[in-house]
């Protein structure tokens, strides 16, 4: 689930440097058309979780933590410039993905949770994470800590804080996945292939919307990640808020200002969902979070629980990634395919 933080030595020199304020300064115009960075491009600042990072050249060794954050940078073409990347074995089949060639080109660090000795040894300059996609303060891998090392860090913006407390999210879903693409696309000198695939991925999002149900046919959404307690699910600033409200859905958590995180069963009963969508990754699997659904007793007369209407989607379209707009498009059929 979006919670998991996954796993050293001399660091390396910083390759760019931070700067806390100031304007946003451009490039020269310098385009990139691979993972190969020209030095008239540099240096380039961007704004990442309100902080503005300048960079002087191209990061060379970078460890991504999570299947959507490394794809990201399998997206953009950057294999390259990693020095690898650290996730569990629970996020599906990595053979049959659209960036299956980055991942035979890019070693697989740990299936265990990242933390500092690890991006130590493996000689890393960048660390691309987010909070609660490993960094964490609880267990001291912060990007503070890694900056103390001479290691920088750019944060997945789905999970930027938003200053109440811990909660994160200060941008909608696809905007966060479209900023880290043309951020990263400018930091990499590939801003070309950056707006090729926002293009790409508005376009596929629009043609999903245009045949996505409408008005009264929208069905009532719930997003069920994990847990029985309590379930675990989306608030309005995590993927699925806007895969489900484009794919024609009316999220039942849209007014939880939040990414990923913890409601209770009763609110869930009070706005009695539809449809459910389940995150399928993890040690419980897709079919045995169905079963407890339906065996839950609180939910027995939940509209999605009576009418069985459950889809399941996996971890890496839910979660920010290259995969989203995909995920769009078949949330479109599927919902539609349940008002036939």
């Amino acid at each position: 689930m979006p919670s998991l933080a996954r796993p050293a030595a001399v660091a390396l020199a910083l390759v760019f440097t931070v700067t806390g304020c100031g304007a946003d300064v451009s490039s020269d115009e310098g385009k990139g058309d691979g993972a190969r960075a020209s030095d008239s491009h540099y240096p380039v600042t961007v704004e990442n979780c309100g902080e503005k990072k300048t960079f002087d050249r191209a990061p060379q060794r970078v460890v991504t933590n999570d299947v959507g954050i490394t794809e990201i940078m399998f997206a953009l073409g950057l294999e390259d410039h990693m020095a690898g990347y650290v996730m569990p074995d629970d996020k599906g089949d990595l053979t049959h993905v659209p960036w299956k060639g980055g991942y035979r080109k890019t070693e697989w660090l740990s299936k265990e949770r990242i933390n500092k000795e690890l991006v130590l040894d493996a000689r890393a300059d960048l660390v691309f994470a987010g909070w609660n996609y490993g960094f964490n303060e609880g267990e001291g891998f912060t990007p503070a800590a890694l900056q103390r090392v001479g290691i920088e860090s750019y944060l997945l913006s789905e999970s930027c804080r938003n200053g109440q407390g811990k909660a994160r999210g200060v941008m909608a879903p696809l905007d966060a996945l479209y900023t880290d693409l043309r951020n990263l696309g400018r930091v990499f000198d590939v801003e070309d292939k950056a707006a090729t695939l926002i293009t790409s991925f508005r376009e596929q999002v629009a043609e999903a919307q245009a045949r996505a149900l409408k008005g009264a046919d929208r069905p009532r959404v719930f997003l069920y990640d994990s847990g029985e307690d309590k379930p675990f699910t989306s608030g309005v600033f995590a993927g699925p808020h806007d895969i489900i409200t484009k794919a024609g859905g009316d999220h039942i958590m849209k007014d939880l200002e939040d990414s990923w995180t913890t409601v209770g069963w009763e609110t869930v009963v009070a706005r009695d969902p539809e449809v459910i969508v389940i995150n399928d990754y993890g040690d419980t699997t897709a079919e045995q979070k169905r079963k407890f659904l339906a065996s839950y007793e609180p939910l027995a007369n939940v509209s999605a629980i009576k009418n069985d209407r459950i889809i399941t989607l996996d971890y890496v379209d839910l979660v920010e990634s290259p995969r989203n707009p995909a995920a769009v498009s078949s949330l479109t059929e599927a919902l539609r395919s349940l008002r036939a």
